[in-house]
């Protein structure tokens, strides 16, 4: 490779360094952002999602009434949802969910459970479809900046497809945010609501209201409990995929951060290897023309 090849590859990673560069400063600054979203959400989604706990055990046999809160007979078909972004450049963020929905399908298949599939994100319609898996739901254009009327319409599909018995249990997958550098893979179930997960700040609560040392005052319900839990079930499926699309929006812009961080470093340290080729090839040229000068000035003695 010539000197002026080698030069031209410098410039080409220098430009290339510049543009990740400036996607890391987007997403950092995206990114805190969607953490104070999260941490002004987590609270009132765990209070929602334990009141709903409290009040269905409250009601008891009562709910039956409601189709919402009847356990399907049998688990025929599952519906997962998959969460993702719309955009790549972000490490296995959104690899990592399509892998461990199609695992989780796979399972459900190997039980004769059917899978219906709804995708937020353009990456993962784009994978299911690829994969001949067309998606009953898909949901983009949004996944930057959610808001919460992108969660209530998600959340009225997939209650309208469980109290109209063409799905049994729905699952999300998503991307749960620990840290910039940490996001891990959660799977949650968000009906029937006997099987929900459980936060483990709610599990602690409920643990806590438990004890024999933590004396809590008796919950009157007005109306009765199946009566808010009708007006609670909504609440408590649209919070609960709100805070799935929160936490993978931040969890995108921290895996693109740490991503555009790593071809930033190593944009760098392709034009510190570049350059030590350039100055090798510049040091080969000049011993060469000295080398001729020399065999020139011999050839006239």
């Amino acid at each position: 490779m010539s000197q002026r090849d080698v030069k031209q590859r410098i410039e080409s990673v220098k430009n290339i360094r510049k543009i990740t560069s400036a996607m890391q400063m987007v997403a950092a600054a995206r990114l805190r952002r969607a953490e104070q979203r999260i941490a002004a959400l987590r609270p009132y989604a765990g209070a929602i999602r334990r009141m709903t706990r409290q009040a269905a055990a409250a009601a008891g046999s009562e709910v039956a009434g409601n189709p919402i809160l009847q356990e399907h007979e049998k688990l025929e078909t599952a519906a997962i949802l998959l969460v993702t972004g719309d955009r790549g450049l972000a490490g296995a963020f959104n690899s990592q969910i399509i892998r461990a929905g199609l695992l989780a399908a796979a399972e459900y298949e190997a039980e004769g459970v059917k899978v219906r599939f709804y995708a937020v994100g353009r990456r993962g319609v784009s994978s299911l479809v690829f994969r001949k898996l067309d998606p009953a739901g898909r949901y983009v254009g949004f996944t930057d900046r959610p808001g919460y009327a992108d969660a209530r319409h998600i959340a009225e599909e997939l209650m309208a497809a469980y109290v109209d018995a063409e799905v049994d249990r729905v699952e999300i997958f998503y991307n749960g945010y620990v840290s910039a550098l940490t996001q891990e893979v959660r799977r949650e179930v968000l009906l029937p609501l006997q099987q929900a997960t459980v936060d483990e700040e709610i599990a602690q609560a409920e643990q806590e209201s438990d004890g024999s040392e933590v004396h809590h005052a008796l919950v009157e319900y007005e109306p009765d409990p199946a009566e808010i839990l009708k007006r609670l079930i909504p609440d408590y499926v649209e919070i609960s995929v709100f805070r799935a699309l929160l936490e993978s929006t931040a969890s995108e812009h921290g895996a693109r951060m740490t991503a555009m961080r790593s071809a930033s470093e190593n944009a760098a340290e392709v034009i510190d290897d570049l350059t030590l080729e350039m100055n090798r090839a510049r040091q080969a040229e000049i011993t060469q023309e000295i080398m001729e000068v020399v065999a020139g000035a011999e050839s006239l003695t």
